[in-house]
């Protein structure tokens, strides 16, 4: 009885044994069978080196034991190279740098040229370098850096830099370039004083034609406003002239009127006038007594007791003639008669 129980015992931690070993077994068979994709992943599976299979969608995937798998990241990188130096058209040494935006496109292709993303990278690096250099190399200081409009054509000819880059990625290495842009545009340091002293007397020039075309503008506008004001007021004088005349006239029908009504008072007026114009302040006059000024400044009854006189004398000049008339020779008035 304690042998077989011994034997009962020996048996069952065998079979234990057994069951954990093909566990074990069936564990390393499905790890080298079996491999799983991520979202975001891109798997080559290679068979001594060389990729037999491409798996682009996430899920689980079969493999033969003996194959190996590689996996690549399938989203969006951002590289920026290291800045160079390059020549422009008209000889001008600048330091330039780029942005490129870049993912796996062929991942067959991608394994079997660059590998990983280092070896992408320098790829990228020396195509970006020789497609950016030709650029600026066949294009002026101006088409980059400039201030007059329509000469800065800097996303025109990074269009076409993307697009070759573009190209020759797709091609050769299985990467997309998605876009290409340029981070840095400068002078080297032993350059930039001699250019920025270029650039001070550019906005000098510019500014001094801005200015001048401003004065030009100003005299223009100025001689415009003069000729207005002139015009105005030769408007105005003509129209005051105008009135003027309207108003002498009516003045001179009111004096007319005047004196044809009330003419001593025409008179009276006219002196007290000249006596205002004449006279000026602290002026000592010497008049004669028989002065129409005198005689206005002495008696206000100076017109009428003057008219008085001239009446009484042409009254007395009428009455003589009459007797003078009447004492004459009938003889000399016969003789008149005849």
């Amino acid at each position: 009885m304690p042998g077989m129980r011994h034997q009962r015992e020996r048996s069952s931690r065998r079979t234990r044994l057994a069951i954990l070993a093909l566990v074990a077994v069936a564990v390393l068979v499905a790890q080298l069978c079996f491999f799983k994709v991520e979202t975001g992943e891109y798997a080559v599976v290679t068979q001594f080196g060389d990729p037999v299979q491409v798996v682009t969608t996430a899920g689980l995937g079969i493999k033969y034991p003996y194959q190996s798998v590689r996996k690549f990241d399938a989203r969006l990188y951002v590289y920026a190279p290291a800045i160079s130096e390059f020549l422009t058209r008209d000889k001008s040494a600048v330091v330039a740098s780029g942005v490129i935006l870049w993912r796996v496109e062929d991942p067959r292709k991608y394994f079997a040229t660059v590998f990983n993303r280092a070896g992408a990278e320098s790829r990228l690096s020396d195509v970006l370098f020789a497609e950016l250099g030709a650029a600026i190399g066949r294009n002026p200081l101006s088409a980059f850096v400039g201030t007059d409009q329509g000469t800065d054509r800097a996303d025109e000819i990074l269009a076409k830099v993307a697009e070759q880059c573009r190209h020759t990625a797709r091609r050769d290495y299985g990467i997309e370039v998605v876009d290409v842009r340029l981070q840095r545009f400068d002078f080297p340091e032993r350059n930039r004083l001699r250019v920025y002293a270029r650039m001070k007397s550019e906005r000098a020039r510019i500014s001094m034609k801005y200015r001048s075309e401003g004065e030009e503008e100003g005299l223009k506008i100025r001689a415009e406003a003069e000729e207005e004001r002139i015009r105005i007021r030769s408007e105005a004088f003509k129209v005051a002239e105008q009135h003027r005349g309207e108003g002498e006239a009516e003045a001179a029908r009111v004096y007319a009127k005047t004196l044809e009504t009330a003419p001593d008072f025409y008179r009276f007026l006219r002196s007290l006038e000249a006596s205002r114009k004449f006279v000026g302040a602290g002026t000592t006059l010497v008049l004669p007594a028989d002065s129409e000024l005198f005689g206005l400044l002495y008696d206000s009854n100076h017109y009428q007791g003057a008219k008085r006189p001239a009446a009484e004398g042409a009254a007395k000049a009428s009455q003589s003639d009459a007797r003078e008339e009447d004492d004459r020779p009938d003889d000399q008035m016969f003789n008149q008669g005849g």
